[in-house]
């Protein structure tokens, strides 16, 4: 039954599909263009701009991406890559590449000639320092230029550095000036000598102050040299004073000298020496006096009367000290000297050891004159013991009194031991100085310290007992975190949260005992690795997962629309992880530095172009502010009004001309700046409105003046007195300034017809004319007084309501245009008719409301 369903399938196999048919049509032509386009690709190399416009017309994406491999120049490159950014993704992708290539290596060369330029300012700078070299070599490493640039910045470089040795070298010179300005006043000398090296130093001074880097030379060395040198110059100056005392005393030592010693008189020396002129202390009195003290020491000392007291011990000395040896030993007389030495320096202790060494040594048979002296010293060495013993005492019951008296002071438990042990060392140093204490006094100020300690020693107690809990602490410490360590908990949060408060905890224990802290340390750092250990490999994985972020931040295409949405999207990413697991927090503050410079640098990169938008709108912010200042300062030529009103509004209407052909401005100025220009538009329009007022008023008095003049001949007209002539009457017209035309023409049509019922025989006629006019001239003057909202009077109050009803029904049902109020005043004055004083003020009211603005 299904026959006929195998019969159509094997008619259709036997014939082709045109369907078929067309497609493999289809892929063969376009097989054939793709050949073709990649030929001429191939064929474009070195035509760049042929190659940018086969890119822009291909429609085969290899054809183009082989022709975009010939495009090099910035233009073609970003006329390219605007043509492709929504078509070509990887020509796009090849364009931005190599623009970006370009503006690099632009910027880099921008900064280097910047470099190479701060290098020229600072050769050419007065006052250089090394500071600013050395920034400016920091700034120079970072940089890549080309090697022109480096060869230039090469050379600016090396002078810089020559710049920097002169200083130094200058530096260097200045500070050995001072240093020999310093010396010459203790060197000694001549006049004459220290005249010469203080005029060396000012040549060489004037030098310095000459030379190119003077400005870089610190002022506290000038300041410096300028002092030595006065101090030089003062010492010149004195010596120069007693140049006459130098010489006699230099004289006397140069006869001494050349004597022979054994023919001086050490006495005759002396006295000679006392009886020479004064010298000032010096250097060089120094000197002198070294002189003189050598060759007194070679006079022979006198045998015969004996020597005063002053002068005993000293030869005695010399007699003993040229004993044999074997009557006196070398020791012996060294430790008698020093014991003499220390006797008179008040120095007990000393004194007393020298004794003990006297005592110890054996010094052989002493002559009269050593016993007598050895027993002298040490007469007043047991003299000054006693002294010694008495004050000792009294110092001891000063001690005593400060130990008794250290509680009441309420001193720090630290400062409190301090002094305690202090007393109790200046008692052991009495006890060396002045022999041993009284034992009464000693239990007194065992007794007082002990009181005077007891709350240190609590103090120090508690101390000791808070070091032992604290090693307590720190033994539970070990255990929880061995007690961590063993739960392997995959909760990598809770374990770095764990870890950081134990580690914390175990920084905040107290003092411990040095012998416990050790094994504490030991025992605590075991732990903690063991539970760290699986923190940090998993922190490392963490790790590379915010480099991969920081690597796909990198891929990210500034100039694409989507990238603002996958960075937020990367960013949102980055908060995931670090709150799932944070790193250690120098480790997560680089990662999160470098992450945060990859999106900073995505987001500098898209505000580039904002910053071009910002910068035309400064510059159409600066337009306007030179159209509003020109506004502001606009001068209107001289002239009639007419011409300085045209001329108004001519700049008026250029003026906007130009404002609206400029382009949106900062928005933070935008109102600013509009105030501005309408406040000067203002200003201008002013101007011409008060041109134009002046206009109307000098219009309102002359339509008022010719109004006058026909009432005033409608008025002789039908009086009917004294003839006037009618060339009398167009003088008077002609008189009169002229108006605008439509006033000039009806008033001229009145005074005319006027005029010639005035010459002619329709006088009369014309008199009744006027007269019957007047009520509609009244009628007319209280409308047109109710559309320009004048007062009518209170004798008017009636009818003025009936015509107001009247001119609203009139308005409502006339579909035409009712007249302005120019055009009512020109047809009410346009009427001849006779007019009384009230109605004639009326008039000239309506005139002024309505008449000063007519155009």
């Amino acid at each position: 039954m299904f026959e006929f369903l195998f019969k159509r399938t094997a008619s259709k196999s036997s014939e082709p599909d045109p369907v078929v048919a067309e497609q493999v049509a289809a892929t063969a032509q376009s097989a054939s263009r793709r050949a073709e386009q990649v030929a001429r690709a191939q064929a474009v190399a070195g035509d760049e701009a042929a190659a940018a416009e086969f890119i822009i017309s291909s429609e085969f994406a290899d054809a183009r991406l082989i022709a975009a491999e010939h495009i090099h120049t910035l233009p073609l490159l970003e006329k390219v890559h605007a043509a492709m950014r929504n078509t070509d993704r990887r020509v796009a992708k090849l364009m931005q590449g190599r623009i970006d290539l370009i503006r690099h290596l632009a910027a880099e060369t921008q900064r280097a000639q910047a470099s190479i330029d701060t290098a020229q300012r600072l050769l050419h700078d007065e006052k250089l320092s090394p500071n600013q070299v050395g920034e400016l070599d920091r700034l120079w490493q970072v940089i890549k230029s080309t090697p022109e640039l480096a060869a230039a910045f090469d050379t600016a470089r090396a002078a810089l550095a020559a710049r920097l040795e002169a200083q130094v070298v200058l530096q260097r010179a200045v500070i050995d000036a001072v240093a020999a300005a310093r010396s010459l006043a203790a060197a000694g000398g001549t006049a004459a000598e220290l005249a010469q090296a203080l005029e060396r130093l000012d040549l060489e001074h004037a030098q310095h102050a000459q030379s190119p880097e003077r400005a870089s030379l610190p002022k506290h060395l000038l300041s410096d040299f300028t002092e030595a040198r006065n101090q030089a110059q003062s010492a010149l100056q004195g010596l120069q004073q007693h140049q006459a005392a130098f010489d006699a005393r230099q004289a006397a030592l140069q006869q001494w000298q050349a004597q022979d010693s054994a023919t001086l008189d050490a006495e005759t020396l002396r006295r000679a020496w006392s009886a020479l002129p004064h010298l000032p202390e010096s250097p060089l009195s120094d000197s002198l006096q070294q002189q003189f003290a050598a060759v007194l020491a070679s006079a022979p000392a006198p045998t015969a009367a004996p020597a005063p007291a002053a002068e005993a011990a000293p030869r005695k000395v010399k007699e003993e000290r040229a004993l044999p040896p074997k009557e006196a030993g070398e020791q012996f007389f060294k430790a008698l000297d020093g014991m003499e030495a220390a006797l008179q320096d008040g120095l007990l202790h000393v004194a007393s050891e020298h004794d003990k060494t006297l005592r110890d040594s054996k010094h052989g048979r002493l002559t009269p004159a050593q016993s007598d002296r050895l027993a002298h010293v040490r007469a007043e060495f047991k003299r000054l013991a006693d002294w010694a013993r008495w004050g000792g005492n009294v110092s001891r019951e000063e001690l005593v009194k400060a130990g008794e008296e250290l509680p009441a002071l309420a001193l720090p438990m630290s400062e409190l031991a301090k002094k305690v042990g202090s007393l109790r060392e200046r008692w052991k140093s009495l006890d060396t100085l002045s022999g041993p204490a009284p034992k009464s006094l000693w239990e007194r100020f065992d007794a007082a310290c002990s009181v005077a300690y007891a709350p240190a020693a609590q103090h120090f107690k508690q101390l000791a007992e808070e070091r032992q809990g604290n090693a307590a602490k720190a033994q539970e410490l070990i255990n929880e975190t061995a007690a961590l360590a063993a739960q392997d908990s995959t909760d990598w949060k809770q374990v770095a949260a764990a870890t950081q408060r134990v580690r914390q905890a175990w920084t905040r224990l107290g003092t411990i005992d040095r012998k416990e802290k050790k094994r504490l340390d030991a025992e605590f750092g075991a732990a903690l690795d063991a539970l760290s250990k699986p923190l940090e490999t998993q922190r490392q994985i963490e790790t590379a997962r915010r480099e991969q972020l920081i690597v796909e931040v990198g891929l990210l295409k500034p100039s694409e629309r989507n990238t603002v949405d996958m960075l937020r999207a990367l960013q949102d990413k980055w908060q995931e992880l670090a709150k799932a697991l944070p790193l250690e927090r120098r480790a997560e503050q680089a990662l999160w530095q470098r992450f945060r410079a990859a999106c900073d640098d995505i987001f500098a990169k898209r505000k580039e172009t904002a910053h071009a938008a910002d910068h035309e709108r400064r510059e159409h912010l600066h337009a306007r502010e030179a159209l509003c200042a020109s506004l502001e300062t606009a001068i209107i030529p001289d002239g009639d009004d007419k011409a300085r009103t045209a001329a108004i509004h001519q700049l008026l209407r250029e003026t906007r001309a130009a404002w609206n052909a400029t382009g949106p401005v900062p928005r933070a100025s935008e109102g600013k700046i509009e105030q501005r220009y309408q406040a000067a538009v203002a200003s201008v329009q002013a101007q011409a409105d008060a041109i134009a007022e002046r206009a109307g008023a000098a219009q309102a008095n002359a339509l008022r003046d010719k109004l006058r003049l026909c009432q005033a001949l409608e008025t002789a007209l039908n009086d009917g007195g004294e003839q006037v002539q009618a060339q009398a009457w167009s003088e008077r017209w002609s008189a009169l300034p002229p108006l605008d035309a439509h006033y000039e023409r009806s008033l001229h049509q009145r005074f005319a017809a006027a005029q010639a019922a005035l010459g002619g025989d329709g006088r009369l006629a014309y008199a009744q004319q006027l007269q019957a006019n007047l009520p509609r001239l009244q009628e007319e003057v209280l409308r047109l007084e109710i559309v320009a909202g004048v007062d009518s009077g209170a004798e008017y109050a009636r009818d003025r309501l009936k015509m107001q009803v009247e001119v609203l029904q009139s308005s409502l049902k006339s579909g035409q245009k009712p007249l302005t109020q120019v055009s009512q005043l020109m047809q009410l004055c346009a009427i001849p008719a006779l007019s009384d004083v009230r109605t004639a003020s009326r008039i000239e009211a309506l005139l002024r409301r309505i008449g000063g603005g007519a155009k």
